[in-house]
């Protein structure tokens, strides 16, 4: 099918079926900017039609400029007719996602309407399509990991691709009655993506008690975090900056304990470490030295007297090295 050779018309919206819209997920503030766009400018970009039944026009691309168009109260839309039918448009659409605005969500449902529709394999639609079949593969596992709930949630923009993917179909296939009872939660109390990446998290280490709670209120746990965040700074702002300083010197002696603790563990020899262990180690020596030689200089007194307190420095080396052999090689 030729698409060089289509030219744009004018055709009245009435005239446009929109056979395919619920395969767009919809964008309420790209459709915002594009009616401003086409208020300034009118309409740059024809939508993309075949020819259906009678005198109307099966709209295959430009759902979003329609409605655009309708909210600023156009009768018409400059639209492309090509020729062929439903399939091949949808295959020519496809062809040109590159360079148009679709999620992988839309492509996916693009291309399930058109293996139930066109009697194709996925080899053909990748062939007509200009892809390679990893790509039509890897676009329909999206909408296979996915229940016809949570399918509904993203094209009515109520979850995002991303969350369904990642985070709503891997609780659907560990506990589907869970997954069943977010999205009920969801559809009434939004989330953003970033919110249910940090209820996915605080899910997946709590105990079944407690992910029975967070699943009839996922909003309280977020409610909760963030109560916890704003008493962290309103701490950290009361002690100012010398308690930004105590409690960076408690991390690092934290640190520095579990890192004694899991070398021993990883390694009880020096020659068992692994090479990659090894590298870090020397590559964390010049911080080491330039902490140290810092500490030297702003508490030059203090240093000194931990120095002369301590106990003669060959049996405190011989005691160390019983306790943890593994660190006296990596000093």
């Amino acid at each position: 099918m030729d698409h060089t050779a289509a030219t744009a018309q004018t055709l009245d919206l009435h005239r446009l079926e929109l056979r395919y819209a619920e395969l767009r997920v919809p964008d309420s503030a790209a459709i915002t900017r594009l009616a401003r766009s086409i208020a300034v400018n009118g309409q740059l970009v024809p939508c993309i039609a075949v020819a259906g039944e009678g005198h109307s026009a099966i709209l295959l691309d430009g759902y979003r400029r329609v409605a655009a168009l309708r909210q600023l109260g156009k009768d018409t839309a400059e639209v492309e007719c090509w020729d062929g039918d439903p399939v091949q448009g949808l295959l020519g659409v496809l062809a040109r996602t590159r360079s148009r605005a679709f999620v992988p969500i839309e492509e996916a449902l693009l291309l399930r309407e058109l293996l139930s529709i066109g009697a194709l394999s996925q080899h053909d639609i990748a062939r007509r399509c200009g892809r390679d079949v990893s790509w039509v593969s890897r676009r329909l596992q999206l909408v296979t990991v996915l229940s016809d709930g949570l399918l509904t949630a993203v094209r009515q923009g109520k979850v995002s691709t991303w969350a369904a993917v990642r985070i709503l179909a891997p609780l659907a296939r560990a506990n589907s009655a869970h997954a069943e009872q977010l999205l009920e939660r969801l559809h009434r109390t939004p989330l953003t993506t970033r919110q249910l990446a940090t209820w996915f998290d605080q899910y997946q280490g709590a105990s079944r008690t407690v992910r029975e709670r967070m699943v009839e209120a996922p909003q309280l746990l977020l409610n909760s975090l963030t109560a916890k965040a704003d008493e962290k700074r309103a701490e950290r702002l009361r002690e100012g900056p010398e308690g930004e300083v105590l409690a960076d010197i408690r991390i690092l002696d934290a640190v520095s304990a579990r890192l004694r603790r899991r070398l021993f563990a990883l390694a009880p020899s020096p020659a068992d470490l692994p090479p990659a262990v090894i590298a870090a180690v020397g590559a964390l020596q010049p911080a080491l030295a330039a902490l140290q030689c810092h500490l030297r200089k702003v508490c030059p007194d203090e240093i000194a007297r931990d120095s002369s307190s301590r106990a003669d420095p060959a049996s405190a080396r011989s005691g160390a090295a019983r306790d943890q052999p593994a660190l006296e090689a990596v000093a």
